[in-house]
């Protein structure tokens, strides 16, 4: 009985185990292999083959070359015009004097009775620009005296009796001309005097101009050396000319950069010597003794040709103290009168030589390189009277 028992039990249990083992075969079936053979998705694959690494050299960086000195591109050296008929040219510039001794003159001229009234308005107008008491007097005379001879006063005839009375009043027998030279194998040395503010060396770049265009050859010297931008300003006005300038150390002696620049001139065979001095009140008495010293001492050299003062025509009568005073330190020869177009007080011409004895030469009539005019009396009485009729 026993026996039967064990036996059944054996007989179970191999049957459990056979079903254990083919069961989970049963279950799992053989997935197809993927196409054209290779690897399953178990399977690493095989490395690829080492790609060989190049070395390669870092760019060679060419060191940064300087950059090349930039250079100031020179001056072009300027010829300008030769001046004769400047003062023409620039007529306009003429306008607002127009004003006062043109056609406000011709208006109370041209009435048909002048009492005494009308007389007084025309020395009025005369005084007004800066003609002056005297040579007012002297105009207004000679005018009155030719209305009562000739009777007649069309506007025409009125201006030409007006314009010849001006004419004689601003001398036209005055000697005008610059000494610019050269003096037997030397240079002229034209010396520029002035007060402070009236644009002493900015004219005087400009008179080099004219002196260029005229055909003669200059050497500048800055002996303003007081006042910092003053060299400089003068050699910039220089270069575009072609005009050497002599210069100083700043706050040196103005009468040892004088005496170089005559010396260099002498030198260099040129035909004047322009010399730019320091800006001076008249009544300082000691700059204008130094002033007298650059003098003394340029003539060690040779003689000064030529001493232009330059004078503002906006300050009106108060520059005949002014040109007074220079012309016992230096003997003023001409006077160099700027800023005539920015007043109308054009009379100051006038003033000035029956005052002083000494020639206008020079005017400014504007503020252009070349608006500096060589003074000719016709032509200015011209554009102050404005066209005919």
């Amino acid at each position: 009985m026993e026996y039967v028992v064990v036996s059944v039990i054996l007989l179970i249990a191999l049957l459990v185990g056979a079903a254990v083992l083919v069961v989970p075969r049963m279950r799992r079936r053989e997935l197809p292999p993927p196409p054209g053979g290779g690897t399953t998705t178990l399977e690493r694959p095989p490395a690829a083959p080492p790609v060989p690494t190049e070395v390669v050299a870092p760019p060679v960086v060419e060191p940064e070359a300087a950059p090349a000195p930039v250079e100031e591109a020179p001056y072009l050296i300027e010829q300008p015009e030769p001046t004769a008929g400047r003062l023409v040219r620039l007529r306009a510039r003429l306008a607002r004097s127009q004003s006062v001794l043109g056609r406000g003159l011709l208006a109370v001229l041209s009435r048909d009775h002048l009492d005494d009234e009308a007389w007084e308005e025309i020395e009025d107008s005369l005084i007004t620009a800066d003609v002056g008491v005297e040579a007012t007097q002297v105009i207004v005379e000679r005018l009155r005296e030719r209305v009562r001879v000739l009777g007649t006063r069309t506007v025409a005839e009125v201006r030409q009796q007006l314009a010849e009375e001006l004419i004689e009043a601003l001398e036209p027998g005055l000697d005008r001309t610059l000494k610019a030279g050269p003096f037997e194998g030397r240079p002229a040395v034209v010396l520029v005097v002035g007060v402070n503010g009236a644009g002493k060396t900015t004219t005087c770049g400009k008179i080099a101009r004219v002196l260029v265009a005229d055909g003669h050859t200059v050497v500048l010297g800055a002996a303003d050396t007081f006042r910092a931008a003053a060299s400089e300003q003068l050699a910039t006005w220089g270069e575009r000319v072609g005009a050497e300038t002599v210069r100083g150390p700043e706050g040196g002696d103005p009468a040892s950069v004088a005496f170089d620049a005559v010396k260099r001139g002498i030198d260099t065979g040129v035909h004047t010597v322009l010399i730019d001095t320091a800006g001076r009140l008249q009544n300082k008495v000691g700059l204008m003794d130094e002033l007298g010293k650059v003098k003394r001492v340029v003539e060690k050299h040779g003689p000064v040709d030529e001493a232009l003062l330059i004078l503002d025509a906006t300050t009106g009568q108060n520059g005949l103290e002014q040109a007074r005073v220079f012309t016992e330190v230096v003997d003023v020869t001409g006077v160099v009168l700027t800023k005539l177009d920015g007043t109308a007080k054009g009379g100051i011409v006038i003033a000035v030589q029956r005052k002083l004895g000494i020639p206008v030469k020079l005017v400014g009539l504007g503020e252009g390189p070349d608006d500096l005019a060589p003074f000719e009396p016709k032509a200015f009485v011209e554009a102050l009277l404005g066209s005919d009729g």
